[in-house]
């Protein structure tokens, strides 16, 4: 029992004179890492060793702790005798623990013989390396060591910095992958280049092959061709042009085309070319160009607008058809049928009277037979007087004598007066009256109840089916409308764009009508001369709505 309590009292006191010596070191520790001590005594297999940093004071040891290098001296055989917090923190251990300890066991197996090397040389020149350091739990951090010998009483030291490279690695690995990346795109790049290249090549060669195609084309075709830009300027004319106004290359390029243009058809032209490149629609127009021998003749010029995969206009192509000799024919034809309609209105007047004293005859009695043929007879020299007055409003149209005076027009009046006239002439027909009371324009009745009348007709004749027709005035602003409605055969795309043409008719197999295609031309031309506007609605098999708008007066 006594020799136990000896042996305890043994280790307590063993105990104790171990705590005083880490006390004792942590302070040296301390001491040294703040600069209180110069020198420094490490036990070694020979003995105690002193050592004294004799260029080292106070202000340099503080630096090398303030540093965010790992800082180490190393004697001869490679014992740790110093280092600062950072080095401990890059290995994940206390200060105490690393002083003392030999540098290699901070040096991984993969970085032993570049180490040694590097620690050879540093004894005799100032050299640095990069080696790999490893942490007790064997974490790999790069460095880049610098090696120096200081100079101590007892002999030589080596000092090592370590400057943490992870980042700059991490940089550099980054800046491969990088650069790796840069590689791959410009690769790619070149390739998609040299395909484009291959493409562009291609593309050319075709679009030289469709630009010959197209000039071959141009230049031996009779009407006069042309390509301008979206801007409008004219970047393009056939050899027809060129042979046609006899100028050169340049004096019409651009807008130079004006010049040819006969003066008196240049506004109207300037205005729809100038519409048609701001819609994007169709450029249509009748005029005079002037030939290299002063002379003009008339052309239809008619472009269409070519569009790219986004719907841009490219650029539009453009033609000029001489029809001189079809207005000629026209004229012709115009001057035929005013003197035929003048001729024509002198016997039909003559016949439609004497039928109608025939008619009126009381002397003797005419067979009811003869009556029944005397009706037929008036209403077939009714039809054919129709046809002879628009014959006549037609030749007047043309010659630009279509004049009548206008007046305070009583709408509502108007469109009773109309609605009774068309229950005598189709009595199997239903009218409904929906204008509004009490509406004036400033006009001409005859000739507004002339394109009424022409409407009802219309109607009549393409809706054999269902015979309701409805006429109906209603206002917008100032401006009132007057419409006819019908729920016949209606009128297809096509049929809307050309209804009102001269000499246009609605052909149906089911519907074959009469009529020269004259009424809604002379329609067109009475509304437009009361500065109003003429149109129609419709859709193909479910009827349709001509109307026209004139501005209101008090």
């Amino acid at each position: 029992m006594e020799q136990a309590k000896h042996t305890y009292d043994e280790l307590v006191n063993r105990n104790k004179e171990l705590q005083i010596q880490l006390e004792e070191a942590t302070d040296t520790i301390e001491a040294i890492r703040s600069g209180q001590v110069d020198a420094l005594i490490v036990k070694g297999d020979d003995g105690h060793q002193l050592y004294t940093l004799k260029t080292a004071d106070q202000t340099y040891r503080v630096f090398i702790e303030k540093m965010n290098e790992g800082a180490v001296t190393l004697n001869r055989f490679g014992v740790i005798l110093y280092c600062n917090s950072r080095f401990a923190t890059m290995m994940n251990l206390s200060l105490e623990k690393v002083i003392g300890l030999s540098f290699e066991t901070f040096i991984p197996e993969i970085s032993e013989d570049k180490f040694n090397e590097l620690i050879k040389k540093g004894w005799y020149e100032d050299c640095k390396g990069e080696i790999l350091l490893a942490n007790k739990e064997f974490q790999l951090t790069p460095c880049l060591v610098s090696c120096t010998t200081l100079d101590l009483d007892e002999g030589t030291a080596l000092s090592l910095i370590l400057t943490d490279l992870t980042s700059q690695k991490e940089a550099e690995w980054e800046l491969k992958v990088k650069n790796e990346q840069l590689l791959i795109a410009q690769n790619a790049a070149e390739k998609l280049n040299n395909e484009l290249e291959d493409t562009v090549r291609e593309r050319t060669n075709d679009l030289l092959i469709s630009r010959e195609h197209f000039k071959l084309l141009a230049n031996n075709i009779p009407q006069m061709t042309w390509t301008n830009l979206p801007g409008g300027e004219v970047d393009f004319y056939n050899q027809q042009w060129y042979n046609y106004t006899g100028r050169r290359y340049g004096e019409t390029a651009g807008w130079g085309w004006q010049q040819i243009v006969h003066p008196d058809d240049l506004s109207n032209t300037m205005d729809k070319y100038i519409n048609a490149l701001k819609t994007g629609e169709v450029f249509e127009v009748e005029n005079r160009y002037k030939k290299w021998d002063d002379t003009y003749r008339w052309h239809l010029n008619r472009a269409i607008p070519l569009h790219d995969d986004k719907g841009e206009i490219i650029f539009w192509v453009g033609t000029a058809t001489d029809i001189e000799d079809q207005k000629k024919e026209m004229d012709r034809k115009d001057e035929f049928i005013g003197i035929a309609s003048h001729e024509l209105k002198t016997p039909l007047t003559s016949l439609k009277g004497y039928l109608q004293l025939i008619t009126s005859y009381k002397k003797e009695e005419v067979p009811p037979v003869v009556k029944q043929y005397i009706e037929k007879a008036s209403v077939a020299i009714n039809k054919l007087q129709r046809l002879v007055n628009d014959l006549l409003d037609v030749s007047k149209i043309q010659a630009g004598k279509l004049e009548y005076a206008l007046s305070k027009v009583n709408l509502s009046e108007l469109m009773a007066s109309v609605i009774e006239n068309a229950r005598h002439i189709y009595p199997s027909y239903e009218f409904e009256n929906q204008s509004t009371s009490e509406l004036y324009t400033e006009g001409n009745a005859e000739r507004l109840e002339q394109v009424l009348m022409n409407f009802i007709n219309n109607a009549v004749k393409y809706s054999q089916s269902n015979k309701e027709i409805i006429l109906k005035t209603s206002v917008n602003d100032n401006t009132v409308r007057v419409s006819v409605t019908d729920f016949g055969i209606g009128l297809s795309e096509e049929q809307l764009d050309k209804i009102f043409e001269r000499f246009y008719r609605v052909e149906d197999k089911k519907f074959m009508t009469s009529g020269l295609g004259m009424g809604l031309y002379i329609s067109t031309e009475i509304i437009n001369n009361h500065h109003g506007k003429i149109g129609v609605e419709s859709e193909l098999g479910k009827g349709a709505t001509f109307y026209f708008e004139l501005q209101l007066i008090d």
